[in-house]
């Protein structure tokens, strides 16, 4: 099972690197309720000590689905989709996706995921309290003189 890279850290960030996507089957791990081993997924949440997303990225290879609809209880889950193509059905819904697709999935949400191309895809999730981000892009944000390192 491949190791997240720690890049840098200090008191205000953590930086990590998973390497090249088309690498994604070398991570695994075991499923924490079903004790089955998934493989091509790594969760980043503890890796960037993350307080407020989970963030995890995900693959499934050509021709197949998700072994399951979920839902949560608290969180909602932003997919987006990085590699292949095929459908996404939250409850009833069932709709097309493909590289560049968004789903923004509410916790009630019945939500499953299925590649009907010939490649493998990829896709990340973002999860986060639903309804918690009281501020966001430039309400929240604040310009601050800083000289870059790089130049």
């Amino acid at each position: 099972m491949k190791e997240v890279e720690k890049l840098s850290e200090s008191t205000n960030y953590s930086a990590v690197n998973l390497g090249d996507l088309k690498d994604i089957m070398d991570y695994s791990l075991i499923h924490p309720a079903s004790k089955n081993l998934i493989e091509g997924k790594v969760f980043l949440k503890d890796a960037t000590k993350a307080t407020g997303t989970e963030i995890s990225f995900n693959s499934l290879p050509p021709q197949s689905e998700q072994s399951y609809f979920h839902i949560h209880r608290k969180n909602e889950e932003t997919y987006i989709i990085l590699k292949g193509s095929g459908f996404f059905q939250v409850d009833e819904d069932c709709f097309s996706i493909k590289e560049g697709s968004t789903i923004r999935v509410a916790p009630q949400g019945k939500r499953g995921i299925c590649n009907s191309s010939n490649e493998t895809m990829i896709y990340m999730v973002i999860q986060s309290k639903e309804n918690s981000l009281e501020e966001h892009t430039v309400a929240d944000g604040e310009r601050v003189p800083v000289e870059p390192k790089w130049r």
